[in-house]
């Protein structure tokens, strides 16, 4: 009964055969003598056609993407609103560069991004084709703007892997090795890990040590605060582990940088779009950054990025900051649609989709003893595991075996972190489908223990 009911149920997974099957594996032997060995591939998914959250894979086999293509495709994959806008866009213009020419998709765009940006602040807008062009976007305007070279960022960060995007990204040593010498002028501070504090402090009881570190030390010796341009954050750390520090982190950051006039960056580049339940992360905390770094969700798919900023702060001249195909057309008829269609009824979807998870995982930790600690804004969700509750120790391969045990059941999620499950499925994700995720991944857990 349960077979017949999933294969005419197109909103859930259906698997007819060996994963990866015959199609796949042909496809995986060619990608391996061609395709950089850099990228990380935790599964053999090889992807053929997605609708909302399901993704089918070149031998038929269907999946539920709890990844939402890492994050990007808040609007589901393909939908109809935004494939549309993509077809006409496409058949009337596809480039022209707005580095050099005017097109009104690119203005319609950044008036907005201005108008949905934290804070009413009036905003200027560079595009580029990435997070990682966005972040590097975001550096040299903060250094232009104030005349400072060095920049504090955190432990455990992900910016992108372009120079100076990778100078500010702290996340795994693989990504760094052998690429120095990175960019000058960045320094490190502990990010607020509450579950495992760098300090050994409690959330309700702690004194925000990881601003003190940057205000009492880092300003008073190696990046004195008449050379420190920006605090670059990610307001949930994404790559790091979803981790989501308290409001009162976000308030003593604002006020040193504030003091001591070092520009605010949030790197949304994950946690923004109406992930969290919000347009903007900032939004839960009511932080107004100074400049905005805006990615993956911000297009459903199509390659954008933007560095959105005060437009006091956004005086460089012609010729300083540009990208060739940075606000494409049809990537801006792409994210126009897209920002309409959470608005309209997608980020209000994502906190009422997210509560309704959460209500569910809070009780794991009671019930699965390597479930640590679960936390999250809206659809960007983290189930970190450990190997014991007590001591904490991180349990980074029974994650990895939760990964693959979800995936072979038909479920796609990733890590995050060293040792956290990540959630962030597109923001059309429906109750049966969060349902059916959440019972996967709970008889994983299971058998992880049971293997134990």
């Amino acid at each position: 009964m349960g077979n017949t009911l999933e294969q005419v149920r197109h909103d859930l997974p259906h698997l007819n055969g060996p994963i990866p099957g015959p199609r796949a594996r042909a496809v995986i032997e060619r990608d391996q003598k061609v395709v950089s060995p850099s990228y990380t591939r935790c599964y053999p998914l090889v992807a053929a056609k997605g609708e909302g959250a399901i993704i089918e894979d070149v031998d038929g086999n269907r999946f539920l993407d709890f990844n939402a293509g890492i994050a990007v495709v808040a609007t589901g994959h393909c939908h109809p609103q935004v494939v549309d806008a993509i077809q006409k866009q496409a058949a009337r213009l596809i480039h022209m560069s707005g580095t050099d020419f005017y097109y009104e998709e690119l203005a319609a765009l950044a008036e907005k991004l201005d108008e949905i940006a934290p804070g009413a602040v009036a905003r200027r807008v560079s595009f580029g084709n990435s997070g990682a062009e966005a972040m590097e976007g975001a550096i040299k305007l903060a250094r232009y703007a104030t005349g400072r070279d060095k920049i504090i960022a955190f432990f455990g960060s992900f910016h992108g892997r372009t120079m100076g995007a990778l100078s500010l990204t702290s996340r795994k040593a693989v990504q760094r090795a052998g690429f120095g010498p990175l960019v000058p002028g960045v320094i490190h501070a502990p990010y607020p890990y509450c579950y495992r504090c760098p300090y050994g402090q409690q959330p309700d009881t702690c004194a925000v040590e990881c601003v003190k570190h940057i205000e009492d030390t880092l300003l008073k010796t190696i990046s004195p605060a008449e050379e420190t341009a920006a605090i670059v954050v990610e307001p949930i750390q994404g790559e790091g582990g979803y981790i989501v520090p308290p409001q009162k982190f976000f308030d003593e950051l604002s006020r040193v940088a504030k003091a001591n006039g070092i520009l605010l960056v949030f790197d949304e580049v994950q946690s923004g779009m109406g992930r969290t339940g919000k347009m903007f992360a900032a939004d839960h905390f009511g932080v107004v950054p100074d400049i905005l770094t805006v990615a993956k969700g911000i297009a459903s798919g199509l390659p954008l990025g933007a560095t959105v900023a005060r437009a006091d702060l956004m005086t460089w001249p012609p010729g300083a900051h540009a990208s060739t195909f940075g606000g494409n057309p049809v990537a801006c008829a792409a994210a126009l649609v897209t920002i309409e269609l959470l608005q309209r009824e997608l980020v209000d979807h994502a906190a009422q989709m997210g509560a309704y998870l959460m209500d569910r995982l809070r009780q794991w930790p009671a019930r699965f003893p390597i479930v640590g600690d679960v936390r999250g804004l809206g659809l960007m969700l983290g189930i970190e595991l450990v190997r014991d509750q007590a001591t904490k120790e991180k349990a980074g391969t029974l994650r990895d075996r939760v990964v693959d045990l979800a995936f072979a059941r038909g479920l796609l999620i990733l890590g995050a972190g060293d040792n956290t499950l990540r959630l962030c499925p597109p923001l059309i994700i429906t109750r049966d489908q969060c349902d059916f995720a959440l019972d996967t991944l709970e008889a994983c857990l299971q058998q992880v223990i049971a293997e134990a």
